[in-house]
């Protein structure tokens, strides 16, 4: 059975942002008609923003802080409770008073089950304020790259992936322990955004890959509507979700 797990931050959505409109409605469409599976960093309330109620209802399982927290519609069927140890907490706060980039929103520890997210730049406040300058610094200095590495140099046990385009994810699991729902008997085709190593889609796409299933990245939802189009539609019809 054919089985599709999408991303949903860069992968469904732009960046941080809401579905758009015309992607909504027929991504809506091919829920319906596919067993589809959510699985992203971001906690559920921020997975409703983006998706609504009506996709994150009709998908089979939704699988927020990377698989730590799931639910079925509106029923929580698993929680991870991993906390943050205090060791790990003492070296982020290091990291934080170490970067040199100038704004601050507070909430840099942001808390998920399972999980964190670690922002030098911060969550609280408006979470936008920054935002493209931090992308450029962190382009030009690879400092999550560079906090990665140290935090796996220092904490060998902890899973740590570089998340959307701000944050660092960081947890005891990876977006891979979601396939324990699914079997080998599943054809499984997962969709993602962040497919480079350390990046935070990596591990469930090396993981489906050994299960004989196929990881398809993309630059963005459009290249998400041309791919979904290219395994359901017939060769040379048009590209438009339709079923």
């Amino acid at each position: 059975m054919k089985k599709f797990i999408f991303d949903v931050d860069g992968t469904l959505t732009p960046s941080r942002k809401e579905i758009v409109h015309e992607f909504w409605a027929p991504f809506l469409i091919f829920c319906r008609h596919h067993d589809v599976y959510l699985v992203t960093g971001s906690d559920r309330q921020k997975t409703l923003d983006q998706l609504g109620l009506d996709i994150c209802y009709t998908a089979k399982r939704v699988y927020n802080c990377s698989g730590s927290d799931v639910y079925e519609r509106d029923v929580n069927v698993y929680r991870d409770d991993w906390e943050l140890p205090k060791d790990i907490e003492r070296f982020l706060l290091d990291e934080l008073d170490y970067s040199q980039f100038p704004i601050r929103n507070g909430n840099h520890i942001e808390r998920r089950p399972g999980g964190v997210n670690f922002s030098i730049m911060g969550r609280d406040k408006d979470p936008m304020l920054g935002r493209e300058e931090y992308i450029k610094w962190d382009k030009e200095r690879l400092e999550r790259e560079d906090i990665s590495d140290r935090l796996k140099n220092n904490f060998p046990e902890l899973n740590v992936q570089i998340g959307g385009q701000t944050g660092l994810d960081i947890s005891d699991k990876d977006k891979s322990q979601i396939l324990r729902d699914f079997s080998k008997d599943d054809e499984i085709h997962f969709f993602g955004d962040m497919m480079k190593e350390g990046e935070n889609d990596y591990p469930l796409a090396k993981a489906v890959q050994e299960m004989g299933g196929y990881a398809y990245y993309v630059k963005d939802w459009k290249d998400t509507q041309v791919r979904i189009n290219n395994i359901v539609c017939r060769k040379g019809t048009q590209l438009t979700l339709a079923f």
